[in-house]
């Protein structure tokens, strides 16, 4: 039954770890009252579990792109529900995005360029929004450091300061993560 909230590309099995998430999305939606209409048609495509470090871990829901804005209709009740379910771990929920190479070629039927859209910078910017998701970005700089690191300084808006404060190394872990870049946040 769990299998209808979580959907692989064919052959591929989901694990264990996916099949509880799975599984606690398809409880939310036969008891939450308010989380039930809204869930209804709504899946995911991959669970990742990630160390944040100091014993904590995150979740991220990969969910399909197409479905990312009726995701965030309901995102603070749905992370604040699978919080509670899973422990108080941090629940982040991440479009599943498809980054395509330089060197990359159209079908003979159709011409043109890459959609901006699938540049690597254009995946990794997106990710970084949704990993910050109710809070907006105000800003963004790179420092470039004497011995060749960069980190990327990400200013939030500081109306959510107070709900964001808390999850801020968790987010900066995970895109880490994802992306293999150094980022901070700092409020404005």
């Amino acid at each position: 039954m769990s299998n209808l909230k979580i959907r692989k590309a064919a052959g591929v099995e989901a694990d264990e770890f996916e099949t509880n998430v799975a599984q606690e999305l398809l409880n939310l939606e036969m008891t939450s009252t308010e989380l039930k209409a809204s869930l209804r048609d709504l899946y995911i495509t991959a669970a990742k579990e990630v160390d944040v470090g100091g014993d904590r871990k995150a979740m991220i829901l990969y969910v399909p792109y197409k479905l990312l804005k009726s995701y965030n209709k309901i995102h603070q009740r749905l992370v604040r529900e699978l919080e509670k379910k899973f422990s108080g771990r941090h629940v982040l929920i991440v479009a599943q995005r498809t980054i395509l190479g330089k060197s990359y070629a159209r079908s003979h039927k159709t011409t043109g360029l890459r959609p901006r859209s699938r540049t690597l910078t254009a995946v990794q910017d997106a990710i970084l929004e949704d990993i910050v998701y109710p809070t907006e970005i105000t800003g963004k700089r790179v420092r470039c450091k004497v011995d060749g690191k960069r980190i990327l300084k990400v200013y939030l808006d500081s109306k959510d300061q107070a709900n964001v404060e808390g999850r801020t190394e968790t987010f900066a872990a995970v895109y880490t993560k994802l992306t293999n870049k150094q980022v901070t946040f700092i409020f404005n």
